[in-house]
């Protein structure tokens, strides 16, 4: 059986995220892990980011990650990814397209206009979404909401890092049943 694909969405370091907000990204990427789930992220060629501390976590409980950044080559900050998925198109631009499309539930965490547009691909699509509802952001904002009026996909609000992984993996298991 295919093992389950998580994505964690979340704001880069420019828009200056707490060490608060850091270390519930890394709890994220171990309660992953310990699910038994692959993370997967949007891996940064020069920055760190809510994502990148996700894969941080998930690595620090053997956790496999798979990264998928824009551009060409493999060079990206977080040196631990198990794989790299180099796309070829943009960050903010195309990018976001696979990155959404290879997961089975993502879980937001603040955020600004990067995740704000993953969050439209997963709602599009029909993936399940979780927003950490304390962390700010996009992931705050949308928490319990739908973003129009077709009420497709509700985003799912979650207090911490096990509730939100506990949620997602709950959602992926209702949408298979269909």
């Amino acid at each position: 059986m295919r093992k389950l694909q998580i994505g964690v969405m979340g704001s880069m370091a420019d828009l200056n995220y707490s060490e608060d907000l850091e270390k519930l990204a890394e709890q994220l990427g171990e309660e992953i892990a310990k699910n038994n789930a692959i993370l997967v992220f949007g891996a940064e060629k020069d920055s760190d980011s809510l994502s990148t501390a996700a894969c941080r976590g998930a690595k620090k409980n053997n956790g496999l990650t798979v990264g998928i950044t824009y551009g060409k080559g493999l060079g990206v900050y977080e040196k631990d990814v198990d794989v790299v998925i180099a796309t070829g198109m943009d960050r903010g631009g195309g990018r976001e397209m696979p990155l959404v499309l290879s997961c089975d539930a993502i879980i937001t965490i603040s955020g600004g206009s990067g995740t704000l547009n993953e969050i439209t691909v997963a709602y599009q699509a029909g993936i399940p979404i979780v927003a950490l509802e304390n962390s700010g952001g996009w992931s705050a904002n949308l928490s319990g909401k739908y973003l129009d009026s077709r009420n497709r996909v509700q985003i799912v609000s979650a207090k911490d890092a096990v509730d939100a992984v506990e949620k997602a993996i709950a959602a992926i298991h209702h949408n298979q049943s269909f």
